[in-house]
């Protein structure tokens, strides 16, 4: 009887191991690591926690929070400068991370220098795609307001010789997927078109103010979007 018993405990056994092995796998999230980390620049007078919003936005739709950062500088710096600090934080993204390439969001002034970065400093090779909201681009006669106290702030006069240097030539440089998100009443810059980029998708939003443009959710979708 033992034997017996035995030898349908066995069988179970098996049957179970079996159908186990038939079962599938649980499928990992198609997000989980089909895509770049991100790495948000913030603007003028502000820093990383302007970004506390589209970083929960992103951790809500699949990313994990080690895949997402927001970096602080020193905003009152030539963008010259924090171009050369950012090469510094993505090479430090990617060695944590194992990505081969990143993708890069900027707000208002951090467009300049991400876009100095990409220009002039070999970022064409590490960004996947790069993405401008409400970036100061082509400049804006706001920046005359600050110009005589920091650097940066003249470097974002319309004309300056940094938005000269900076726009020559190719403004989309390299094979990396550029994007540039801009408000039709952005009170801070003027013209709000200096916020387009030439080779860009280019994408009027609307209204919205300025310093709403990188916490706005309906923005925030169409950044995910692109970069997806």
């Amino acid at each position: 009887m033992q034997r017996h018993e035995r030898r349908i405990a066995t069988a179970l056994s098996a049957m179970a191991a079996s159908l186990l092995l038939a079962l599938p796998l649980t499928a990992a999230p198609a997000h989980a690591a089909s895509h770049d980390p991100v790495v948000f620049v913030h603007g003028i007078s502000s820093s990383a926690s302007s970004w506390d919003d589209w970083v929960a936005d992103f951790e809500a739709d699949g990313y994990s929070s080690s895949q997402l950062f927001a970096w602080s500088y020193d905003w009152s710096q030539s963008n010259a400068t924090t171009a050369q600090q950012l090469a510094t934080e993505i090479k430090s993204v990617l060695a944590q991370t194992g990505a081969s390439k990143v993708d890069l969001v900027v707000h208002s002034m951090g467009a300049l220098n991400g876009r100095y970065y990409l220009k002039n400093l070999g970022g064409t090779s590490y960004v996947d795609h790069f993405v401008s909201v409400a970036g100061v681009n082509h400049g804006t006669s706001v920046a005359s307001l600050c110009g005589w106290l920091y650097t940066s702030c003249k470097e974002m006069q319309s004309g300056s010789a940094f938005l000269t240097a900076l726009n020559s030539g190719d403004e989309t440089p390299g094979s990396l997927a550029y994007a540039a998100y801009w408000s039709d009443c952005d009170e801070a810059i003027n013209p709000d078109t200096s916020a387009e980029l030439s080779g860009a998708t280019n994408v009027d939003v609307g209204c919205i103010s300025h310093t709403d443009m990188n916490n706005d959710h309906g923005v925030y979708e169409q950044v995910r979007d692109f970069v997806a």
